[in-house]
């Protein structure tokens, strides 16, 4: 029941860190390492019962949780690994080139600038295509094939990864991050709008 719902820690300072199981946010409460607690209240986990008081222990946990002895991060200098599934996520599963919205097996990575030309693999680089658009485009740039970018690819801060990484994200865990992305993203400007 709670094996895929995640946890998001934060700093002391109160800055998103990652995503966490339940497992690691018990451990986390019963070594008191809380600092302080956001949100709601998630999820009653319960353990066995006590031979004395014939009771079962059990502990809350919130769904945003902020720990001791986490260092502030720099978040100007992150630059967050580029994996297909948070590419596709990022461009909301769709072709950047014919707009349409496409199964995630019908997706692929096109480079703008094509790896033979000199591009990266890179987020600034990289863009979600399908694939009858990526194989028209081949190794090209979109200029050469006539091919019309509909978005400009950009590289997620570290909030936004964590939006993009996120499974089954809560809603008060999704206004905590929102809260701390940039109002011109176009990841603020997607989760807002609903």
């Amino acid at each position: 029941m709670y094996g895929t719902q995640q946890i998001l820690r934060l700093n002391s300072a109160g800055q998103p860190t990652g995503w966490i199981n339940y497992q690691t946010a018990v451990r986390l409460y019963c070594n008191d390492q809380i600092a302080y607690e956001c949100g709601s209240s998630s999820m009653l986990i319960r353990g066995g019962y006590n031979r004395v008081l014939s009771c079962q222990s059990s502990i809350s946990l919130n769904s945003i949780i902020a720990t001791r002895n986490h260092t502030k991060l720099d978040y100007s200098a992150y630059t967050p690994p580029l994996t297909n599934v948070t590419l596709f996520k990022r461009d909301a599963n769709t072709c950047m080139y014919c707009g349409n919205v496409f199964l995630v097996k019908e997706l692929s990575r096109d480079h703008v600038l094509p790896i033979s030309l000199g591009g990266t693999d890179s987020w600034t680089n990289v863009v979600t295509a399908c694939r009858r658009c990526n194989n028209h485009k081949g190794g090209r740039t979109p200029e050469d094939a006539r091919m019309l970018l509909i978005a400009i690819p950009f590289s997620p801060s570290r909030v936004e990864y964590l939006i993009l990484r996120g499974r089954k994200i809560l809603t008060d865990q999704m206004e905590f991050l929102i809260s701390h992305i940039s109002k011109n993203s176009p990841l603020f400007q997607r989760y807002t709008t609903y």
